[in-house]
């Protein structure tokens, strides 16, 4: 961005307390103390302006609270999504406008595009490490105030230009993979200790997908949807988690078949590049980060979106997030309904 002409102000926000339990140890995280005085540290050397800025409270009401009410609700939630609508851009947009910014700068591997007066995300270079998935909730005002620098380039070439300015710590540094506020990524560990209602939930049935009693489980917050290992009940074939019935405290096991679908509904959806369509639209649909995209149809319902999927689908989770690509850019996203 120097480089090209900007005047560069850098910002690092802090978003959860449990530095001890789950930054300090977590190296590959993002928010470790270590980690933010990189970022301070890299801004001196390059003469840039530099802020910390306190949101836990914020991060704790917003992203921590939908995460442990989604997993209440027997779904499973995509946090970095939500923290990217409102903090990385809700509030940190507000914070470019108080510094006379004129936009933000963020180190996710995407491309921003403009057509018919929209902007929408596209995939960065980079496949291997787009991060397209996590922006669908992006609004139109967002995307206007946002630039990638780092789309159009693979990992490697950030990498050496690190190494060329004499960051060469940061050049090594291991990829983030973890949700930075569970530690050793264990979220049931984390939901029991930071849900005081998890404790009144005892077991509960296993159940076949005819609804036969299988045996008992720890409570239906132990469990995601596709879940194979750790089922702590062996039924003398792989018996995988089909269904969660968080109401009833039951988890519904079957074989991995079992776990074939071919639609779903989404709600709490974000169009990008088009507005509201008519008719069905031919599009490619991923449901999960690592999934590879689906050719699908999707149209709206009512108030929510319809997918139908060109082949069967494996393990469609409620409260995650299906985003519909045209080609490589983003026409939007929704959260997968209970269905």
């Amino acid at each position: 961005l120097q480089k090209e002409g900007y005047e560069v102000i850098g910002a690092t926000f802090r978003s959860w307390d449990a530095i001890s339990d789950t930054c300090m140890d977590n190296k590959k995280g993002c928010c470790s103390i270590e980690s933010m005085m990189e970022a301070k540290n890299l801004a001196d050397k390059l003469g840039i302006e530099h802020h910390f800025l306190d949101y836990r409270n914020l991060f704790k009401n917003t992203v921590i609270k939908n995460f442990v009410d989604e997993y209440l609700h027997g779904r499973t939630p995509n946090p970095c999504a939500v923290c990217n609508r409102i903090i990385k851009w809700g509030e940190m947009i507000q914070v470019a406008e108080k510094l006379n910014c004129d936009l933000l700068a963020t180190g996710h591997y995407a491309n921003l595009e403009y057509q018919n007066n929209r902007f929408f995300i596209s995939k960065g270079s980079d496949i291997s490490k787009d991060q397209s998935y996590f922006l669908w909730q992006l609004g139109q005002r967002a995307l206007s105030k946002t630039i990638f620098p780092l789309g159009k380039f693979n990992k490697s070439e950030i990498r050496n230009i690190a190494k060329q300015y004499g960051f060469d710590k940061l050049a090594h540094k291991n990829d983030s993979q973890e949700l930075c506020f569970v530690p050793n990524n264990d979220y049931r560990k984390f939901l029991k200790e930071n849900e005081p209602s998890i404790a009144h939930i005892g077991n509960g049935d296993f159940v076949s997908v005819d609804g036969k009693y299988l045996g008992k489980h720890a409570g239906y917050y132990h469990f995601t949807i596709g879940q194979r290992k750790g089922l702590g009940i062996a039924l003398g074939y792989p018996a995988f988690v089909v269904k969660i019935d968080a109401k009833n405290n039951i988890v519904t096991l079957g074989r991995k078949n079992d776990l074939l679908q071919s639609e779903c509904t989404l709600s709490n959806w974000n169009l990008m590049k088009y507005d509201k369509w008519k008719e069905r639209k031919t599009l490619e649909t991923k449901i999960r980060y690592r999934s590879k995209p689906i050719k699908s149809y999707v149209y709206f319902v009512n108030e929510k979106i319809k997918i139908i999927f060109d082949e069967p689908t494996y393990a469609i989770t409620p409260g995650q997030n299906a985003v519909f690509y045209e080609g490589q850019t983003v026409v939007g996203g929704g959260i997968i309904d209970n269905e």
